[in-house]
């Protein structure tokens, strides 16, 4: 390992139905599969079950290691949907991807009741794009991870992209909120996976800034926190590129394999084939 490697939080994780998740050995790779009809990037194009089941197989063919259910839009300016209406557009995708998918599957949502009813059915990981913090439900997306053992993804997030002061310092005192809630809630730090936020509540420089210091929230406050970085797409790279969503595959890349430099444990993307291949590169590069 060359001088001054970046350090990688190493975890494994075993989930009830024998399937397991390894941190800090490789960089993984997150697909995306958005079942709602209004994405930013691919909205209605997976919005049946067979339709799911046949991408979420060719993003694992193509190396992803884990599969990422959404079912709710969470592009900006998007109106929050009911946890009933989510659940019942979420519930028969989880029915038939479960069963059929080889690789741990997540489920994106902030919302405590969906969180609940996706453990109940056997999701492996939990993606709550308001880090444990969302001020409708207090402390019961922790409670949920709590109940049910399982990872969760916490990701920085904020109403308003104004900062009073270093963004990098206010992104950690947020993070060291969401350690706090999860530790009252009784959910082990060791389940916590970091995850900065690209593309929510920051502008587009902001992202650009924080992507530059990443490595900043690898190792801090005495311990290494795995990473997860979700740049995949995202409006800062058509604001600097000036670039339709469809042409930010190669953006996406470069963000991805220096965000793998900088300590990104995983990294979730549309584009799985070419991303995978060029994480996997940089993963050898970096030995």
């Amino acid at each position: 390992m060359h001088k001054g490697a970046i350090k990688r939080a190493r975890r494994e994780y075993r989930f009830r139905d024998g399937k397991r998740l390894v941190l800090g050995e490789r960089t993984l790779v997150m697909g995306i599969l958005n079942v709602t009809p209004d994405s930013f990037s691919d909205g209605g194009q997976w919005n049946t079950p067979e339709k799911a089941i046949s991408h979420a197989r060719q993003m694992v063919e193509d190396g992803a290691d884990i599969i990422d259910v959404g079912a709710e839009s969470s592009r900006p300016g998007f109106v929050p949907m009911s946890a009933a209406e989510e659940m019942d557009r979420l519930r028969p995708f989880l029915e038939a991807l479960l069963p059929e998918i080889s690789v741990p599957v997540s489920v994106d949502t902030f919302k405590a009741e969906t969180a609940a009813m996706a453990a109940e059915m056997g999701v492996h990981i939990l993606n709550d794009i308001w880090g444990l913090q969302y001020r409708e439900e207090p402390n019961r997306m922790a409670e949920v991870a709590a109940r049910y053992d399982l990872p969760v993804v916490v990701m920085h997030n904020q109403d308003g992209t104004a900062y009073e002061k270093d963004i990098v310092e206010a992104m950690k005192e947020f993070f060291r909120e969401s350690r706090r809630v999860a530790r009252a809630a009784g959910v082990a730090e060791d389940r916590l996976i970091l995850d900065p936020g690209i593309g929510f509540g920051k502008t587009a420089q902001d992202n650009i800034l924080v992507l530059r210091r990443l490595a900043e929230f690898s190792e801090w406050d005495g311990g290494i926190w795995p990473l997860l970085l979700g740049a995949s797409r995202k409006s800062f790279i058509g604001a600097t590129l000036g670039l339709p969503v469809e042409e930010r595959m190669e953006a996406t890349g470069a963000a991805a394999v220096l965000g793998v430099a900088s300590g990104a444990s995983i990294v979730r993307v549309h584009d799985v084939k070419p991303i995978a291949r060029m994480c996997r590169m940089a993963d050898v590069i970096l030995a």
